[in-house]
């Protein structure tokens, strides 16, 4: 097992539990053994279990950060994060998972904001205006790192937009995109589903497998981008496509892993329930010049049912769930397509490990399995399964 040895380092909310990233005191080599022995426990029934793939640089990797507003001292706002299983508002600009560039960009924020005097959102009596920032970074191949800011209030009216801007431009020239999200409900989810474009183009552009990307503040795309690439690799390397199988990308979103098994397959299908996801990948698609990739917006379970009936047989199936992994329903409709081989992504290998059982009972043996530790200081651990069709 490849370890990294760098130092620890030490956060001052550890100590008023943050919860963010909970094995940071521990040394970077135990964190990865204590998963190895974790994804063990749960999958070494189904499948050997390959040595994790640690992650080169375990610092500031997140390229996505989302902070809370928050009333401080003499009416100014603050921002932070919430302190575990609270919503109290930990102040904090920088984190030591986070791109500095963001924390930059939040700390920017902050000014910015209380420059407009803007009050905070109050959970309790509905009244305030600003509830979040979330901010998110890439980089355009052969270009500079891009960020996108969204500005989360709690109602259309945002007076002194203008003004915030320039100021946040001033202060953070590389902030090439700035989006208002309206969410008016009383809800725990940052973002609602509404958004007015305050500067820019909406979107910023990063590089996968050699593939462009156009992220914007709904899109899912993965934190973790050198990761990212070596979980990629190794789900492609999984489905040993040699350019003749036809491909379906279950849970498809942006199109990312369809989109980099593309030149690998004869057609790629992708199928996203998020209609903006769906419209993403398409676009994705046209801006890499990809032929052979369709995208369908419909709910994957009920879209493969139908597909199986109508006699649709893919010969890979690719599935990235959320981390409540998927349902005896899609696994019913994949496994109802018999595809050759199926390519699992999973965050949760609690839930990966309920699910092998069910593709176990469906004639699905599970033969690699391979961690990738996706979320340096966290308890999440990625892995990817490849089960083949038993015959």
């Amino acid at each position: 097992m490849a370890e990294n040895n760098k130092p620890s380092q030490t956060c001052p909310l550890a100590a008023k539990k943050c919860g963010g990233c909970p094995l940071l005191a521990l040394p970077y080599p135990q964190q990865l053994a204590q998963k190895q022995a974790q994804v063990e426990k749960l999958l070494a029934g189904f499948a050997p279990v390959a040595p994790i793939l640690p992650a080169d640089e375990p610092w500031h990797y997140r390229n996505k950060a989302i902070a809370t507003f928050a009333p401080g001292p003499r009416g100014k706002l603050i921002c932070g994060i919430y302190a575990a299983g609270t919503h109290r508002v930990l102040p904090r600009v920088d984190c030591l998972l986070q791109a500095d560039i963001l924390n930059k960009t939040i700390a920017a924020v902050l000014v910015a904001a209380n420059g407009c005097h803007w009050p905070a959102y109050n959970e309790d009596t509905g009244e305030g205006l600003v509830r979040h920032v979330l901010a998110r970074c890439a980089q355009p191949a052969g270009g500079a790192v891009q960020v996108l800011v969204t500005l989360v209030t709690a109602q259309v009216l945002l007076p002194g937009s203008r003004n915030f801007v320039v100021a946040l431009r001033k202060a953070a020239p590389w902030v090439t995109t700035v989006v208002q999200n309206i969410n008016p409900a009383d809800t725990s989810a940052v973002l609602g589903g509404e958004e007015k474009l305050l500067f820019g183009p909406g979107r910023i552009q990063g590089v996968l497998q050699g593939l462009q990307f156009a992220i914007s503040s709904r899109s899912f795309y993965q934190v973790n981008p050198p990761q990212t690439e070596k979980l990629y690799a190794k789900a492609l390397e999984f489905a040993a496509l040699t350019g003749k199988e036809t491909v379906l990308d279950a849970y498809c979103g942006i199109g990312t892993i369809g989109l980099c098994a593309a030149a690998h397959a004869r057609q790629v299908v992708g199928v996203e329930r998020n209609a903006a996801a769906a419209r993403d990948a398409a676009a994705n698609a046209r801006r890499n010049k990809i032929t052979n990739a369709q995208f369908i917006c419909a709910d994957a379970t009920p879209w493969m049912a139908q597909a199986a009936e109508e006699g649709f047989a893919p010969d890979v199936v690719f599935l990235d769930p959320p981390r409540d992994g998927t349902t005896p329903a899609c696994i019913a409709a994949v496994t109802a397509m018999h595809p050759a081989r199926i390519v699992y992504v999973s965050c949760n290998p609690e839930t990966l490990a309920r699910d092998l059982t069910l593709f176990t009972a469906a004639h699905y043996r599970p033969t690699r399995l391979q961690p990738v530790d996706m979320f340096p200081h966290t308890g999440h651990c990625e892995c990817v399964v490849l089960m083949s069709k038993v015959r």
